[in-house]
Order: structure tokens, then sequence, then C-alpha cells
């Protein structure tokens, strides 16, 4: 999700200053749209927005910041989270150590590794329609990013992609392969995902389902 904001965002000028709390890529990236980032812990997101300390501040998603209480002091929650597509958990070993391992102890990372993530992505993809329809219920405003602000994020993105290809190689190298999988991914997703998904939402709109 994009996260919880005491005031309405409309467009790109309403980021201008806003104290935002949001981290890493994303916030480099905002930093171009005139966004105040801020480092934030988790347990002290909820007192800042309550304070006005910060006047909007991102997390995870529904089920997680509905623990939080974040609708409860900024009312208006915004999507798409554009820096953060989805949930991923990734295990990280020493590739030397790595290959002194034994086969059968590699296939047990690897299957071990590849349970906790999907096991998580299901659990959020059940827990999240729950949380939403909650927090709408309870008041809170579920509002889009607008195309002006999405586009504008995009082009920014693009900006500090191209100055991080510039300056580290090791980016370059694997951000032109990544780049040119997205691709094609996208025309994949237009074709079969993107067609059935928006089939399911207009029938689910007409309660024909």
């Amino acid at each position: 999700m994009g996260g919880w904001f005491r005031e309405e965002i409309k467009t790109v000028a309403d980021l201008k200053g806003l104290k935002f709390r949001v981290s890493g890529f994303a916030g480099e990236v905002l930093t171009k749209l005139g966004v105040v980032p801020q480092q934030i812990a988790g347990g002290d997101i909820y007192p800042a927005l309550k304070k006005g300390t910060i006047e909007a501040a991102e997390w995870v998603g529904p089920y997680d910041d509905q623990k939080l209480g974040f609708n409860k002091v900024a009312p208006y929650y915004y999507y798409p989270g554009w820096w953060e597509a989805g949930p991923q958990l990734s295990a990280h070993v020493n590739l030397a150590k790595w290959a002194e391992l034994p086969k059968s102890y590699q296939a047990i990372v690897e299957a071990a590794a590849a349970k906790a993530h999907t096991s998580m992505l299901s659990k959020y993809d059940a827990q999240n329609p729950k949380a939403v329809r909650e927090l709408v219920a309870a008041g809170t405003k579920l509002l889009p990013f607008s195309p002006q602000i999405l586009e504008a994020c995009y082009n920014a993105t693009n900006e500090v992609c191209a100055s991080l290809n510039e300056k580290n190689p090791k980016f370059k190298k694997i951000f032109d392969s990544w780049k040119l999988f997205r691709a094609e991914e996208v025309l994949w997703f237009r074709v079969a995902e993107n067609t059935l998904d928006n089939l399911m939402a207009r029938q689910s709109a007409a309660n024909k389902l």
C-alpha cells in the first residue's frame, strides 16, 4: 500500500514539503518530488502521526497496518505502493560456503526458503481483504494515487535508476537484465493476468459473484 496520510493528496504539488515516513529507494525517489523522508521505527509511527511530527507514513499493508491503528490518526489510505509491488522473503548465503554443502542440504535450504516465501505471500493474500473491509467500515478513506502522481513517481524512479547505473556497474548489470525481463512480464500480464483480473472485478462489482 502507498501509506497513510493526515491530509488528502491530489497533485504532485501536495507532496512538496510532506514529512513522510518512508525509507530506502522510495525515499530517494520521493525526494525528487519534494517529499521529506523520515526514518522512524515501526513502533514510533503511530505517536508521530498522532502528534503531527510526520504527516504521512507507509508500513506494510492492511493486515499489519490495522494492527498498529494508523487509521485512528490518519484517515486517508492510498494505493498502490509503487515502490514495493509485493512482499518477498530472501535468504542470502555465502556462495563459497554454499558450494561446500552437500546437495541434499542445499535442497533442504531451497525447499524451506520456497515454503517460507509462498506461505507468507498466501497469508497476506488471505488476510488483507478482510482488513481492508474492516478499515473502510471504520471510516478509512481508501483512495488511489492520481495518475499525475503515479506518472511523476515513475519518471522520478527512472531518473534515480539512471543515476545509479552511471555510478554503480553492479547495479547496472542487474538493472539492465531485470528491465528486459520486466518488459516481457508486463506484456504477458496484459495478455492473461490483467484481462482475467479486470473481468472478475467487473463481475464482482455487478454483484454476480
